[in-house]
């Protein structure tokens, strides 16, 4: 395969991880339920592709894999981005101008076995390793078999079918994947690679349609003869205790805010590995060299991950994540009703067992409907800035002869209803719990960026349309010309009076994630960012 072939099957990989990330986001259960490995190995991918754009037409097939590998190991999002850099990897150790095509993908399998395996602190059977453990097995007999000079058709072909029979018994190997009637979501994404591969060498479709990952590697299962299903490997010795997992790997059962925290490191990788092995689970550490790595880490303290990090070498690219907490504990006889534009701000609240309602003029109606249909005795609403006082006093009045107990907090913007959220103990007894809440809100300071629709004279200095305005407790903080200076300066001003995290909501239309993951190092705190389509400003600021 010469370096346009590899740029080639890498560009129809990601394109189709890109066209199948929901579908694969869906099948996400493991090691939590965070719905975003389709995203991450799409992210990740795209990253390898570009990285790999920048070489000139001449540039070997050699050159290609290594530009794959570090565009991949870089650029890695997510556990399963990790894990997909380190296959990556495994390609650019073994693509060489003197083997030939079936012998270099079996080889790369071999060598993505090994990264892999070397990267995850604690394997678990029934997931990717062991689809491509069960490929790279079918590749080493096919070169066994047949002898002679082996084509790209010769090892794609039982490699893939290999990954299919081993992704369709996953849900066998590991029961979060049985109980949920998925099969493995990162193991879907190597099958997606190896489907890829065929595609480039038979230049025909080769991949399941939308939505039918799972019945094709069933049928594959069951399709296969008893000689293919014996070259899928059987769990490594003592892997029978991963099927009866205590779920440690997924995380603590008790998760409150746990943190997926993830950076680029140069430094002694080993020393890192063992003093971060304490600090949480999902340790994965991908490496590009001795000394250069990507790490993916799940903890309850994330500042301890990363003043170890620190200390221990060169920090980049610093994300953090917040991941699904334990099941949420609801209270039959208490709901929670907050006010949030449609889109990922209300799904955000939704996770945490809130039910929403969109502002507007049908706000009122709407939230009475919910209330009364509701049949709880207690009800705490969250207005979040977004009703007006002519619209809470409508709702208390609207509510005088309802049997239920109405209780509005003073949540002055959605960031402050999130702050409120976060302290919500649903056995604590309504009084106490909205206590506790008003409290965390109303301590949260928080500031507005938007974007200014005239021209104005305020006391921060002049103010030119188009501007980026930014105002706390109703007066104008800062003045700037863009989003992201606008939001670093506030963040700062915010912090001038104490604080442990910041909490950043956004608009994707005037700020990138990418861009704000910068204040993780500059702020020195936590920084938890959310998009937040709706919001109607460029982004919402909160210091706790």
């Amino acid at each position: 395969m010469d370096a346009a072939g590899l740029r080639a099957w890498a560009q129809r990989a990601s394109a189709e991880l890109e066209r199948r990330r929901v579908e694969i986001n869906s099948l996400n259960v493991f090691p939590v339920p965070d719905s975003d490995t389709g995203s991450n190995m799409a992210h990740t991918m795209r990253s390898a592709c570009e990285q790999a754009a920048l070489l000139g037409d001449d540039a070997s097939a050699v050159d290609g894999a290594e530009a794959l590998a570090v565009g991949a190991v870089r650029g890695a999002r997510g556990n399963s981005g990790v894990v997909l850099s380190q296959v990556m990897r495994g390609i650019a150790q073994s693509v060489k101008d003197d083997a030939s095509d079936g012998e270099m993908v079996a080889d790369a399998l071999a060598h993505a076995v090994k990264f892999v395996d070397q990267a995850i602190a604690d394997p678990v059977e029934g997931t990717v390793i062991t689809v491509l453990r069960a490929a790279s097995v079918a590749a080493q007999q096919a070169v066994e078999d047949i002898g002679r000079p082996l084509s790209l058709l010769d090892v794609a072909a039982p490699a893939t079918s290999a990954a299919r029979v081993a992704l369709a018994n996953t849900p066998s190997q590991l029961p979060v994947l049985r109980e949920a009637g998925v099969v493995d979501a990162g193991g879907t994404g190597v099958v997606i690679l190896l489907e890829a591969l065929l595609e480039e060498v038979e230049d025909s479709p080769a991949t399941a349609p939308d939505g039918d990952v799972q019945e094709s590697a069933v049928r594959s299962a069951e399709s296969s003869t008893e000689a293919s299903a014996e070259s899928t490997p059987a769990p490594a010795e003592g892997a029978d205790r991963d099927v009866h997992v205590d779920m440690a790997h997924a995380g603590p059962s008790g998760r409150e805010h746990s943190l997926e925290v993830l950076f680029g490191f140069q430094g002694d990788i080993a020393e890192l590995e063992t003093e971060l092995r304490p600090l949480g689970d999902s340790l994965v550490i991908a490496r590009l060299s001795d000394t250069e790595a990507t790490v993916h880490i799940h903890s309850l303290d994330a500042g301890a991950v990363i003043e170890t990090a620190y200390r221990l070498g060169k920090v980049q690219n610093l994300r953090l994540e917040v991941l699904p907490g334990a099941p949420v504990v609801r209270n039959p006889d208490r709901l929670i009703v907050a006010v949030t534009p449609p889109g990922s701000l209300t799904e955000l609240y939704k996770e945490a067992g809130v039910v929403t309602v969109a502002p507007g003029d049908e706000v009122i109606s709407d939230m009475l409907s919910v209330i009364r249909r509701s049949g709880s005795n207690e009800i705490i609403v969250l207005p979040n800035g977004l009703l007006s006082n002519r619209n809470l006093a409508a709702v208390e009045k609207a509510t005088r002869a309802l049997e239920q107990t109405i209780t509005l907090l003073p949540t002055v913007r959605l960031v402050s209803g999130i702050a409120a959220l976060s302290v919500h103990d649903p056995n604590q007894p309504l009084a106490t719990a909205a206590f506790s809440m008003s409290e965390a809100a109303g301590e949260m300071r928080t500031a507005v960026a938007h974007r200014a629709k005239k021209g104005a004279l305020t006391l921060s200095g002049a103010v030119a349309k188009g501007d980026v305005v930014v105002t706390a407790r109703g007066e104008t903080l800062l003045i700037a010309e863009d989003p992201l200076d606008a939001v670093k300066r506030a963040c700062k001003r915010l912090l001038e009076h104490g604080g442990e995290q910041v909490t950043v909501l956004f608009d994707p239309a005037e700020l990138s994630e990418e861009e704000l993951r910068t204040l993780n190092t500059e702020l020195g705190v936590q920084v938890m960012v959310y998009p937040a389509d709706g919001l109607q400003a460029c982004a919402e600021i909160g210091v706790e």
